[in-house]
């Protein structure tokens, strides 16, 4: 077996596990977080977070696999363990840039809706202007 077949598999047997953990993760705690954004709505925050989880998967795992292949042969042991430092280090960069993605998107969204429901009320004005004098006695 070659150090480039002995990299490929190092290599998914770090990303793929760290993938589905990360995946798992945001889920569990982006649940908490997708209610806070729709109040009053725990089934639609359920099923964004399905949907989330699911588009996280496919997009991940696509990128693990996609980033697979080396540019060369790997011949030693230094390139083996350089090689896979550096695509797991690009691995959980794009994870991470996912992750800060989505909670921009969705802090942006539940700022919008804060400030839909906590508008300031401007002062009604008044019907007629008050008498700056109070009126003459006949």
């Amino acid at each position: 077996m070659t150090y480039t077949v002995v990299a490929y598999l190092a290599y998914l047997a770090i990303a793929l596990p760290i993938t589905v953990w990360v995946v798992r993760a945001l889920g569990h705690h982006g649940g908490v977080f997708l209610v806070d954004v729709f109040p009053g709505q725990e089934e639609l925050a359920a099923s964004i977070n399905a949907l989330l989880k699911i588009g996280a998967y496919l997009v991940s795992l696509g990128f693990v696999l996609l980033f697979l292949r080396t540019s060369g042969e790997v011949a030693s042991p230094k390139e083996l363990v350089e090689e896979i430092s550096w695509k797991i280090g690009v691995v959980l960069l794009v994870l991470g840039g996912m992750h800060l993605l989505n909670v921009r998107v969705f802090q942006s969204v539940r700022r919008r809706k804060w400030l839909e429901t906590n508008r300031p009320v401007a002062p009604a004005a008044p019907a007629a202007p008050a008498p700056m004098y109070p009126p003459a006695a006949r």
